[in-house]
């Protein structure tokens, strides 16, 4: 493993060159859910797949939920198309973590990302952390957000969803992110039908 600009181990790459790295996003037209993190974290980037960082709840609870029929792992993550499911980040930019972000960026990444999914017509948008959805739809940092369903859509014909983000460090225990997921999977099947796997 190389040293950093800074010394470190473990991190391969020094800060300019981190801000260049980006996940391809997971997307195509008609998806049953597209799913928006925050960011790549760095172990992400470096593997160059999303949701991989040691201990990201995503690929479990996706699985336990009924949203995957099986638990699949970053390295699958281009099989999430085969299943009506995308995923994408609202900043492209990888970080430590989702802390570093500015509420600007949110809010501009936000901006884009709506731009980005009003072609492809997802039936429900999924954002990972209340300030995901906050930023997605253009509210202020201290906005009041309710996880589920949202009342309004940027996208018309499509559903926001908000439930809390996968990350090991979340402060939300993991039956709520659990429940909160069965409930994203109980209103795509109604928005959706079932999929035959």
């Amino acid at each position: 493993m190389k040293t950093g600009e800074h010394g470190r181990q473990n991190q391969p790459l020094g800060p300019a060159a981190w801000e260049q790295v980006r996940l391809p996003d997971i997307l195509a037209p008609g998806l049953d859910i597209v799913f928006v993190g925050y960011n790549p974290g760095r172990w992400s980037a470096r593997q160059g797949h999303h949701f991989a960082g040691p201990g990201n709840h995503f690929w479990a609870l996706l699985a336990e939920a009924g949203i995957t029929p099986q638990r699949l792992t970053p390295a699958d993550d281009a099989a999430l198309l085969r299943y009506g499911l995308g995923v994408t980040n609202i900043v492209a930019r990888p970080s430590p973590g989702s802390g570093d972000l500015s509420y600007d960026e949110l809010l501009q990444g936000g901006a884009l990302l709506v731009e980005k999914l009003k072609p492809l017509k997802p039936r429900i948008v999924c954002l990972l952390g209340k300030d995901v959805y906050r930023g997605y739809a253009g509210l202020p940092k201290t906005r009041a957000v309710s996880w589920g369903a949202a009342e309004s859509a940027r996208i018309p014909g499509c559903v926001d969803f908000t439930a809390p983000n996968p990350s090991p460090r979340s402060t939300i225990p993991r039956a709520q992110r659990l429940e909160i997921m069965r409930q994203l999977q109980a209103l795509r099947r109604d928005r959706c039908g079932f999929r035959e796997e």
